[in-house]
């Protein structure tokens, strides 16, 4: 019967996940299922069958735990099987098999403990709005698949609605600004907010005293909303919302392709004139743009405009492809050569005005770059500074060996000689020339002179001769200092004035 309905429902454009769910199977089983043959099929029941197994001793305690718990699960039985028959020898994995199998033979679906719901009183006008987040993989006009990241306004009377996309996850200034674009959508702003638990808005709940992050502390003490924060598990609090984030990913998201940002947010304000806020909702029975007309009536009115610490209001964002440019209104800009990094988000953020488009890599950070704008398609705008390749390694040590030998033309003469020599293994050798510097500094440039001398071509010969040097070095220090040794207990004899005023005077030395 199992397998007879996993291909009925295959066949009519369930998904695995879905069947497992309508079935109360795993997704695995639905999968092993899927692919045999009714020959197949059969086969593998005979052998369930006439297959002996570990666990078949403790067959009619299995079934008959199943028969009056048929919300067991494998975990639960392995467990049992061990608490009360003294099983320890058998894998978690082997249990859950045997299970399976014997809920199919002895047809004992699972059954899952089900959570009983009351309908939800209607709400006045202008009394709350709700508020979740959604996410979801969507194929892109290159053929790769992108996360976008989404937040859903709606007020619980109307259902009208309001959804906002993101390329990245969101920040708590990013939540800001969208709650002032629903209020305007909306027309005003409702007594009360519902939120899911979410760390943008929420530091703690303190039992009841909601710590909320500082961001969105400022925002909520200036709008002057109430903030209802739904309890985990706590669907019902706010399924409206909810069913407004699955209305998004299942309808508009859903087989639709992502060029880009700005594109995709305009195409979902269309979706929900036409869509979205105008088809007739199943629970009050009338379109929600017409109910809000009436509930928009009822709406706090927001004073003045929000101020936000730099904030870079029209700000976009693109992914940075891998030859350093960025893709808008079909053309094509360059940003500095090695802007793109492998593994990294490689997200820039754009602004245009009427002449120039800027690009910056933080959202109020420095302008990255700055072209003017294409007025045609499929162009390729590069600044020729972006083209510039910065200081290689190799470059960077010959700078440094340079700037730290006295005798220059020898160490250009060398350095010329190495690349020439060693192309492939130039900074290897670069490297030995450093390190030599380092550990004899004081013989270097005499060692230099001394390769060029005997026309030697490796750092390693220079590294040979300045060990060389400094151990005669220290041989003809350890020999003047034995010197000094052998002669320091010898005292000159001193001589009084006299005798020397005798010897000049021509007399003899006493």
């Amino acid at each position: 019967m199992i397998y007879n309905e996993i291909h009925q429902l295959r066949s009519a454009g369930f998904t695995n996940s879905a069947i497992a769910r309508k079935l109360k199977i795993s997704r695995n089983r639905v999968i092993d299922y899927g692919k045999m043959t009714p020959d197949e099929f059969c086969e593998f029941i005979l052998s369930l069958q006439n297959r002996s197994k570990k666990l078949d001793p403790y067959r009619s305690e299995i079934v008959s735990w199943l028969k009056e718990h048929p919300d067991l699960t494998g975990a639960q039985i392995f467990d049992w099987l061990e608490e009360r028959l003294g099983v320890n020898s058998i894998a978690e994995n082997t249990v859950r098999n045997y299970v399976n199998e014997l809920r199919e033979i002895y047809h004992i679906p699972k059954q899952t403990a089900e959570r009983t719901f009351s309908a939800v009183p209607e709400l006045p006008m202008g009394q709350q709005i709700q508020v979740d987040f959604g996410e979801k993989k969507v194929l892109t006009t290159k053929g790769t698949f992108k996360r976008l990241y989404f937040i859903g306004f709606v007020l619980a009377h109307s259902r009208f609605k309001y959804v906002e996309f993101l390329d990245r996850p969101f920040r708590a200034s990013d939540l800001i600004h969208m709650h002032e674009n629903a209020f305007r959508h909306f027309g005003g702003m409702s007594q009360e907010i519902v939120y899911d638990q979410d760390r943008l808005l929420m530091v703690s709940e303190n039992s009841g005293d909601l710590i909320m992050t500082a961001e969105f502390t400022k925002y909520q003490q200036t709008r002057k909303f109430k903030v209802y924060l739904c309890r985990k598990s706590d669907p019902q609090s706010k399924g409206k919302i909810e069913q407004v984030v699955k209305y998004v990913k299942n309808n508009f998201m859903k087989n639709r392709t992502f060029d880009n940002l700005m594109e995709w947010q305009g195409d979902c304000m269309k979706w929900l004139e036409r869509t979205g806020n105008k088809k007739v909702h199943h629970n009050i029975k009338k379109r929600p743009f017409e109910v809000h007309a009436l509930e928009k009536q009822h709406l706090q009115k927001i004073s003045g405009t929000y101020i936000f610490e730099k904030v870079f209001t029209s700000s976009i964002t693109r992914d940075i492809q891998h030859d350093n440019v960025i893709r808008f209104e079909a053309n094509r800009y360059s940003v500095p050569r090695g802007t793109y990094r492998k593994g990294a988000p490689n997200i820039a953020y754009i602004q245009t005005d009427n002449d120039y488009l800027y690009i910056r890599l933080q959202e109020h950070g420095e302008i990255l770059a700055k072209h003017s704008l294409a007025t045609g398609k499929g162009s390729v705008i590069s600044d020729p500074s972006h083209r510039e390749r910065d200081q290689t390694k190799r470059e960077l040590l010959i700078q440094q060996i340079q700037s730290q030998l006295t005798a220059t033309k020898t160490s250009t003469w060398f350095i010329e000689e190495l690349t020439e020599r060693y192309p492939r293994h130039l900074i290897d050798q670069l490297k030995v020339v450093q390190s030599v510097i380092g550990n004899y500094p004081d013989f270097v440039d005499e060692a230099l002179e001394e390769v060029k001398r005997l026309k030697l071509m490796s750092a390693n010969d220079l590294r040979d001769i300045a060990i060389s040097l400094e151990i005669d070095s220290q041989k003809q220090q350890k020999k003047v200092g034995s010197i000094n040794e052998k002669y320091k207990d010898i005292v000159a004899p001193e001589r009084t004035t006299d005798i020397y005023l005798s010897v000049l005077r021509g007399g003899k030395n006493r």
